[in-house]
């Protein structure tokens, strides 16, 4: 008997054990692991960047060490990427001519990207001669995605042939299907709102995105499972933007169904955790290259994924660097060298002045409204290098928004000047010198002012002027003086009706052009030539400034002179600001009411009809009880 149960135990464990084998071997036919790698914001970042402690970090040679390093782990993962790879440092003055940066993306290994609002800054033109660079270029390129930000057709105003047959050159499509250890991936691009309007001069149409992504879904799904017989894993490749549970991905995610991962560029986000919303997850990895991103997902062949695990692989100092990508950075560092800044006479690292002031963050910039000491080099720069041209300036002004590095403590050199002022060459990215009123004028201190709180890149930093606002007045009624500040130090009067010449860069002075739109029609500031004929956005790329040799003044250009002109050392003046903002609060009466303008009047008027309202009212229920 004994003999019989000890035989039975035996059968039964082998059963077990054989029917836990075909389980799991049913289980890992059913699901399998999939991993995709991304980066996104890129920003022509190829070499190292500097960290406000001075710390390194990025920098793709490194970033390609890490890439090495998650593909032995993952032999099977995918690489892509959400957009803005060009446009942020010198080498993206070879974007129209050479596409350095799909090039570098194609040595890589990625599988594909999309387009953001900076592929745009060169316009149409640019970019066509981008495409059909990296499609001759004959190198391995990543597959480019973009399925609601589209040229015009035939027969619809804008449309151009050459753009259309420089997308098809490419190859430029809605989506793609790509297989994978036997997994299929659907991989599609989106555009956002807010980058359309950072891209006032694309071109493009813009389409619904979660319509438009809902149909790209549903499409390439049901192409998947007709060609294949599989369900794919859906990504899309986003620019436009997140933060924690809101922004334009997450209402993304909220109004579609079927996408597994959102890669989310375009704000610069860099999340610790993936946001889990309708199914889907969203990713985003910070700029410029700082970390890798890897997602890890359980996936099943019914369609459906689950998040096995997300980290941000750090990329700094500490990374070895690839020895094969690096040589290739070197290779472009120096057709840069000899292509583009040959003709300025300067090198690329060369050293322009030695910095002992440690100057504000871009962050610390944007935070609060202040004066800025490094924001006051720039205008001054500015003001400094169309005057060597023979051109009075009144004013000049620069923008947050615009500013995309801070200067380093330590040698500033010619990349770091670029770094700090690259949005954009071509007509981005160059000095525009135009005239305003009195009043308009007044009104661009009236944006930086009131407009600031609500966008934190409208703060503005002037050249040749003084001004104080008091947070707590009037919107649109904040500022309380405003004086012209001379060179010599004078100071003069704000003329009304006066036109007065100003400085700013191409990108800031079509921003300005959209103040009314931006300001619901409350304030207006219209660029004008000088005999005060208004000049449209798209007629500024004729008032670009030029130097005595015909050539147009660029904006880092003009930076990289001024400082060098400062003999070796960083100027004392900018160790601190000089007033030209100053910024308060106070409930003063006086000081909340002085220079009211109709703004003021009108809430006045409103508050005084709302108190005398009340009043009556009061006043007849006092009489009824009287009465009674």
């Amino acid at each position: 008997m004994k003999y019989l149960i000890k035989k039975t135990a035996i059968l039964a464990f082998v059963l077990v054990f054989v029917s836990l084998s075909f389980v799991g071997i049913f289980a890992k036919e059913d699901t399998a692991d999939v991993t995709v790698l991304f980066t996104h914001d890129l920003h022509s970042h190829l070499l190292p960047s500097r960290a406000d402690d001075g710390s390194e970090y990025g920098g793709y040679a490194r970033l390609m060490h890490v890439i090495r390093e998650q593909r032995q782990k993952h032999p099977d993962a995918i690489l892509v990427d959400g957009g803005d790879f060009a446009m942020g440092s010198l080498f993206q003055t070879a974007y129209a001519t050479s596409a350095i940066e799909l090039r570098m993306m194609g040595a890589m290994g990625y599988d594909a990207t999309t387009f953001g609002n900076h592929e745009y800054d060169y316009l149409q033109k640019g970019l066509i001669s981008m495409l059909n660079a990296a499609a001759s270029c004959g190198e391995s390129v990543p597959a480019i995605v973009q399925a609601n930000y589209l040229p015009p057709e035939e027969g619809e105003a804008g449309y151009d042939a050459a753009m259309h047959e420089a997308l098809d050159n490419y190859g430029v499509r809605d989506y793609i299907i790509l297989e994978r250890g036997g997994v299929y991936f659907v991989i599609f691009g989106i555009f956002g709102l807010d980058a359309d309007d950072c891209a006032p001069n694309s071109g493009m149409k813009l389409l619904d995105a979660a319509e438009t992504a809902q149909k790209t879904v549903d499409a390439a799904r049901a192409e998947c499972r007709e060609k294949y017989g599989a369900e794919p894993v859906v990504v899309c490749l986003s620019h436009s933007g997140t933060s924690d549970r809101e922004g334009e991905d997450y209402e993304l995610a909220m109004n579609t169904q079927g996408i597994h991962l959102i890669v989310s560029g375009h704000t610069h986000t860099r999340l610790t955790e993936a946001i889990s919303v309708n199914d889907t997850y969203i990713v985003s990895a910070g700029e410029y290259g700082k970390y890798l991103g890897v997602v890890e997902l359980d996936y099943a062949t019914d369609g459906t994924c689950t998040l096995d695990s997300y980290a941000l692989i750090p990329v700094n100092a500490k990374t070895p660097e690839d020895k094969e990508i690096a040589a290739l950075v070197e290779s472009f560092k120096a057709s840069v060298e000899s292509d583009y800044l040959a003709n300025y006479g300067v090198s690329f690292d060369e050293v322009l002045v030695h910095n002992d002031i440690q100057f504000e963050t871009v962050k610390q910039i944007k935070a609060t409204q202040h004066e800025s000491a490094v924001c006051n080099i720039f205008s001054d720069a500015y003001k400094w290098a169309v005057e060597r041209t023979g051109q009075p300036v009144d004013v000049a002004l620069t923008a947050a928004g615009v500013i995309r590095e801070s200067l380093p403590t330590g040698n500033i050199t010619t990349a770091d000047v670029f770094n700090s002022a690259s949005l954009g060459v071509g007509t981005e990215g160059e000095l525009v010198a135009v005239y305003i009123t009195g009043k308009d004028l007044k009104n661009a201190l009236e944006v930086d002012a009131s407009v600031q709180p609500l966008m934190k890149s409208a703060q503005l930093y002037f050249s040749g002027i003084e001004y104080s606002f008091n947070q707590y007045r009037m919107i649109f009624n904040k500022v309380d003086y405003a004086m012209l500040r001379r060179g010599d130090g004078t100071l003069e009067e704000i003329d009304n009706d006066k036109l007065y010449c100003v400085v700013t860069g191409m990108y800031a002075g079509q921003m300005l052009g959209s103040v009314e739109e931006t300001s619901m029609g409350l304030l207006s500031i219209t660029p004008r030539d000088k005999d005060g004929n208004p000049i449209a956005a798209d007629e500024l790329v004729n008032y670009v400034v030029h130097d005595s040799e015909g050539n147009p003044v660029k904006e880092w250009y003009a930076i990289a002179s001024y400082l060098q002109a400062m003999g070796g050392e960083m100027d004392e003046q900018y160790a601190g600001t000089d007033g030209r903002k100053v910024v308060y609060t106070s409930l003063n009466p006086v000081k909340l009411l002085a220079n009211a303008n109709i703004f003021t009047y009108i809430v006045l008027i409103l508050i005084a009809a709302v108190v005398a309202g009340i009043v009556l009212v009061v006043a007849k229920i006092a009489k009824k009880i009287k009465r009674k």
